[in-house]
């Protein structure tokens, strides 16, 4: 995929690797068919004709399903740029289609939960409009898992136009990710390395700053070493306080480098003698 930014008045073109051609994808459910006909890995195939298809949800008590999802495993945390989904259409009943799948959510996680999706992974919410069967959104993100998810609940209200009780399949023919392979640069060239403190090695694709960071570190730019007794991930470890002469443990690993205070042992010197 290629884009385009401007620097300088030039205009500079950016070519965005496909990050999604021939990963795992699985799904909630499959509507049956002939020789895998609507399974999973149809969406990541390179082939618009061959498509997945999940057993129907709807509102209703004659619809067992009200939920479905399907995910792909891109092998690795990458940097997200955009992702296209090409729903299936059928002549003359494109309105049908686009009404079906209206509503959905896009994720990009690192977990690949789908029981317990939230808006800290949310890519983007479909609505109210019913949406095109070729669709692109821009997301620039960091993630492993790019998921797609819809539902249709008893008891809610949907706006005008949704299909709502009755075959409400999930049809996608290919998703396609793009970004960039690379994870430890960002810029307009991709020749700034990020900074060194970032968790996995990534940063913001554009802007260089960091959505994690290594333990002990903090800061947008993971350059901040974590307050003094409270070291670790996200500096949510809390020191012992028994590190010799009431020194300060490791901003990383939260033990005492030296040493325990007297009556206290073990690497963070949390057991007593």
């Amino acid at each position: 995929m290629i884009g385009f930014v401007v620097l300088n008045g030039i205009i500079v073109v950016l070519t965005y690797d496909d990050l999604s051609i021939r990963k795992t994808a699985i799904q909630s459910t499959t509507e049956h068919g002939r020789n895998n006909a609507f399974q999973a890995a149809n969406t990541v195939d390179g082939n618009i004709t061959t498509c997945m298809r999940t057993q129907p949800i709807g509102a209703g008590t004659h619809v067992p399903h009200k939920t479905m999802w399907w995910k792909m495993d891109l092998g690795g945390v990458y940097n997200i740029y955009r992702v296209n989904i090409l729903f299936r259409n059928y002549e003359g009943n494109e309105l049908r289609q686009r009404s079906r799948f209206a509503g959905f959510s896009l994720y990009i996680s690192n977990s690949g939960n789908t029981s317990n999706l939230d808006n800290t992974s949310l890519c983007y919410k479909d609505g109210p409009q019913l949406p095109p069967l070729n669709f692109t959104t821009t997301c620039i993100t960091t993630g492993q898992y790019v998921i797609f998810y819809n539902e249709r609940l008893d008891g809610d209200t949907y706006p005008a136009g949704y299909e709502v009780n009755n075959n409400v399949f999930m049809e996608l023919c290919e998703v396609q990710v793009y970004g960039f392979v690379r994870p430890d640069v960002y810029g307009s060239y991709f020749n700034e390395p990020c900074p060194s403190n970032c968790r996995y090695n990534i940063c913001h694709i554009q802007k260089g700053v960091c959505s994690d960071c290594e333990p002990g570190w903090t800061g947008i730019a993971c350059d901040t070493e974590c307050n003094n007794g409270w070291p670790g991930q996200e500096c949510k470890h809390q020191c012992s306080g028994h590190c010799v002469r009431n020194g300060t443990c490791n901003h990383v690993t939260g033990q005492c480098d030296s040493g325990c205070a007297a009556g206290w042992n073990g690497p963070l010197c949390f057991r007593g003698l």
